[in-house]
């Protein structure tokens, strides 16, 4: 009996569980159906905005998706294919090199580009009074060009990953024999090792998409008329929720789109190779380039780490380096610390709710838990604003039924919201990285476990945890290092006084502050690279 109880408390949790992570989506959709007036305003809203603002959120974001698709394709392939398929000057360097662009957050290496080549920017005035020119020397880097630019070269190492990994594991065989039988190089090329890597190329070019929709800090700072950037105008300018979670509930349509084409990519990526064809092997060595390709193989390397880490950290640099005075050392430890304070907190809530469910499903893996699984592994794809708008939506709502509450003080004077607001993004991180731990401990472990009398609790005690602490360990740092840059749900949620170093870097350059904005964004730069330094070392042996 007691047992009976426990199993369906255990259900009841899961699926109150699941219930906390479907409360934005289920808030969106709910904002659409029919309460009385408000049925009539959401349809009148929605007809004002698609003759108004609409159309152009939609252009704008559907010309920034294509001019990113196409950028990260052609610099990710390229350079996966160089360091995989050919060896030159520098390759084993550009191996890890070309993962640096992860550690920067895409609206940092906005303002870097914009404080060096605006107007005013230093690279303009030197070129003004040296030529002798008028006016402006450069287009305008804020602009939907400019913001291509900084995506493709922010989001590029997403393709590069996973065409290194299908060329390096499944096309050095078939080139091989494709080489015995005559084919020219070229021939090669383009016949087998690009086919093998395009549903690699897909889910990469899916994933870089999904984070440019995501995106809030370019588009807001570059002035463009994305999604997101409609989304924060609508509920905190306009006020206008109405407004803000219909525009969310279509940018969260086009993230579900692009969720099912790389998922189908991912499925298309199960091939496997020939048993006894080791990466290390004579047949599988990059073949030596010599004169002309040796140097054009070694730029199409080096400009992606050039445009993508190296300039924008020498950007940021230079005010720093210039005038110390602009900074104030007192703040910054306040903003750190609060940025450590949430970034530990988060991490550690998410890798235990993720230890719990991986736990839950390798001993008894029923509906509510898969269930739960399913959709806390959705969370990481949902983007900072539709979150936002999904959670505070419910908010307003409770709080006009019941104003002696206080339940909208509660969470968003406190960081009672944004910590949810953490755990419904970031969660996915911390339960993938336990799951691949759980993947490498064989089931053969318990059933050995559960006949010399271990149960429940201490198996996981006992067996598990010792062989999961890698996984664990880093777990706990991925989480820490996206609440660190993570800028949307921060800068709505967080309490008052209490500033990240990725809300101030966005205030600061966007009243045009810059050089007091280079500190907290280095900041940022120096915490991603940890996380980056580990991939490399986890890809570097077994492809080389």
């Amino acid at each position: 009996m007691l047992s009976n109880s426990l199993h369906w408390l255990r259900k009841i949790s899961f699926l109150g569980m699941a219930l906390v992570f479907m409360l934005p989506i289920l808030a969106l959709f709910a904002a659409w159906l029919p309460w009385g007036d408000s049925g009539a305003a959401a349809a009148e809203i929605l007809w004002e905005m698609s003759r108004t603002v609409l159309p152009d959120y939609l252009w704008t974001t559907v010309r920034l998706c294509l001019m990113v698709a196409l950028g990260v394709v052609v610099v990710g392939l390229a350079s996966a294919a160089a360091v995989t398929l050919f060896e030159f000057p520098g390759r084993r360097i550009f191996e890890w090199a070309l993962l640096l662009p992860l550690a920067i957050p895409a609206y940092v290496v906005a303002y870097a580009y914009t404080d060096f080549l605006q107007f005013s920017g230093p690279l303009q005035t030197a070129l003004r009074q040296t030529l002798g020119l008028e006016g402006r020397v450069f287009p305008e880097i804020r602009s939907l060009g400019g913001a291509a630019w900084v995506f493709i070269f922010a989001l590029y190492p997403y393709v590069y990953l996973l065409a290194r990994s299908a060329l390096g594991e499944r096309a050095s065989h078939l080139m091989e024999a494709a080489r015995l039988l005559g084919a020219p190089m070229r021939r090669r090329i383009l016949e087998i090792a690009l086919p093998l890597a395009r549903p690699a190329v897909a889910a990469g070019t899916a994933l870089a998409l999904m984070e440019t929709l995501a995106d809030f800090g370019v588009s807001s700072y570059f002035g463009i008329q994305t999604f997101s950037a409609g989304i924060y105008k609508a509920w905190l300018s306009m006020d206008n929720r109405i407004a803000a979670a219909q525009l969310a509930t279509l940018l969260l349509l086009l993230v579900a789109l692009l969720m099912f084409l790389e998922r189908r990519a991912q499925k298309r990526m199960r091939f496997s190779a020939p048993k006894g064809t080791r990466a290390g092997s004579l047949e599988a060595r990059p073949v030596a380039l010599k004169g002309r390709a040796k140097w054009l193989a070694w730029g199409v390397c080096s400009a992606p780490v050039l445009f993508g880490f190296v300039l924008p950290v020498l950007f940021m640099l230079r005010p720093l380096m210039a005038d110390w005075s602009v900074l104030s050392w007192s703040q910054f430890i306040g903003w750190s610390l609060n940025s450590l304070r949430l970034g530990a907190l988060s991490a550690a809530l998410a890798v235990g709710l993720a230890l719990l469910l991986a736990f839950q499903m390798r001993r008894r893996p029923d509906a509510s838990t898969r269930l739960a699984v399913q959709l806390v592994g959705l969370g990481y794809a949902v983007p900072g604003a539709v979150i936002v708008v999904g959670l505070l939506l419910p908010v307003g709502w409770l709080q006009a039924l019941w104003p002696e509450s206080n339940i909208g003080f509660v969470l968003t004077a406190t960081s009672l919201g944004l910590i949810w607001a953490y755990l419904v993004r970031f969660s996915a991180v911390a339960l993938q990285s336990i799951n691949s731990g759980y993947a490498r401990i064989p089931k053969s472990f318990d059933e050995s476990a559960r006949l010399l009398g271990t149960r429940d609790w201490g198996l996981m005690r006992q067996v598990h945890w010792p062989l999961l602490k890698r996984s664990t360990a880093a777990a706990t740092l991925l989480v820490f290092v996206d609440v660190m840059k993570e800028l949307p749900v921060t800068l709505v949620l967080r309490p008052f006084n209490s500033d990240t170093l990725a809300v101030v870097a966005y205030q600061l350059a966007r009243d045009e502050r810059l050089g007091e904005a280079a500190l907290p964004a280095l900041a940022l730069v120096l915490v991603g690279l940890i996380p980056v330094m580990m991939l490399s070392r986890t890809l570097r042996a077994p492809l080389r």
